[in-house]
């Protein structure tokens, strides 16, 4: 009888987020996120380990268009700045959006390098 050895890297089996964890309330849909985050830390994890190929995982984010998706949240969340905000020359909410904004151009900037 031959021994198969498996390849897998894990298997979830399922994750606690932490509104499950800590019994917040509020939180609302936004905790079903929790998983994508476990997910990427596996990954991370996986690559530490040295039981996962760092190009092959870098190569998949980027085919996946993980910089836009995750880019396009901070675009949104800086549109919504100053959509809601009540003077649109407001120094504080301009900086806030202006922030998002150049997050999400850097995020873009760092996978083109990749």
């Amino acid at each position: 009888m031959t021994e198969t050895t498996s390849s897998e890297l894990a298997r979830i089996t399922h994750v606690e987020t932490a509104a499950e964890r800590t019994g917040a309330d509020g939180i609302g849909d936004l905790a079903d996120l929790a998983p994508a985050a476990a997910a990427l830390n596996l990954l991370s994890d996986a690559i530490k380990r040295g039981r996962a190929d760092q190009d092959a995982i870098v190569e998949a984010l980027k085919a996946a268009k993980l910089d836009e998706a995750f880019s396009g949240v901070l675009d949104a969340a800086a549109d919504s700045v100053m959509t809601s905000a009540e003077d649109p020359y407001d120094f504080d909410d301009r900086l806030h959006a202006d922030n998002l904004g150049g997050a999400a151009s850097d995020i873009r900037r760092a996978f083109h390098w990749l």
